[in-house]
C-alpha cells in the first residue's frame, strides 16, 4: 500500500512537472533567433573591437561582411559604404549616430572580470564605470568605434 501511494505522488509530481514544461514551450516562440547587423564605417576596425576587445570570435565572412559570433549572441559585421544609395542605413543618408535609441546588452557571467578585460584591452570608449544598479544588476556601457552602445551586464 505505501509502495503504491509513493507510486502515485511520484506519477503526479510527474505529470505536474511535464505539463508546466508544456506550458512553457507552448508560450516560447518557435525558430526565432536574434542576430544583430551592425553596419560600419571600417570593417576591420570594428572586427578587432568585438574580436580583441569584447572576445567575440571572428567567423568566416567575405570582404564587406564578418560575422562575430560568443556563445548564442551572433552578430554581423557590414561595410556601410557598400550599401545601396537607397539602403536605410546607407552613411550618406544617416547623418545621426547609428543605433540612435539602440541599446545593445551583452550579459556575461563575470561582469567585473569581464570589465577588467575590457581595460586591460587599452580600449579608451567605456562611456561609464562598473556600477550596482538599482535592479540588482552591476554594469558598464562601452561605445564600439561606430558609436553602437553597449551595456555589458550581470546578475
Amino acid at each position: 500500500m505505501k509502495t503504491s501511494i509513493c507510486l502515485t505522488v511520484v506519477l503526479i509530481f510527474v505529470a505536474v512537472a511535464a505539463s508546466v514544461g508544456d506550458d512553457q514551450e507552448r508560450s516560447k516562440p518557435q525558430g526565432m533567433s536574434l542576430r544583430l547587423e551592425l553596419f560600419v564605417s571600417d570593417l576591420e576596425e570594428a572586427g578587432d573591437f568585438y574580436t580583441k576587445v569584447l572576445g567575440f570570435e571572428r567567423l568566416n565572412g567575405d570582404a564587406d561582411y564578418v560575422p562575430v559570433r560568443s556563445g548564442t549572441v551572433l552578430i554581423g559585421l557590414c561595410q556601410a559604404a557598400t550599401l545601396k544609395n537607397t539602403h536605410y542605413f546607407n552613411p550618406e543618408l544617416q547623418k545621426d549616430r547609428r543605433g540612435l535609441g539602440t541599446e545593445i546588452v551583452l550579459e556575461v557571467d563575470d561582469v567585473r572580470a569581464f570589465f577588467e578585460k575590457v581595460k586591460a584591452s587599452g580600449y579608451k570608449k567605456i562611456s561609464s564605470p562598473l556600477w550596482k544598479q538599482s535592479w540588482g544588476a552591476t554594469d558598464f556601457r562601452i561605445v564600439d568605434p561606430d558609436g553602437y552602445y553597449l551595456r555589458i551586464t550581470s546578475r
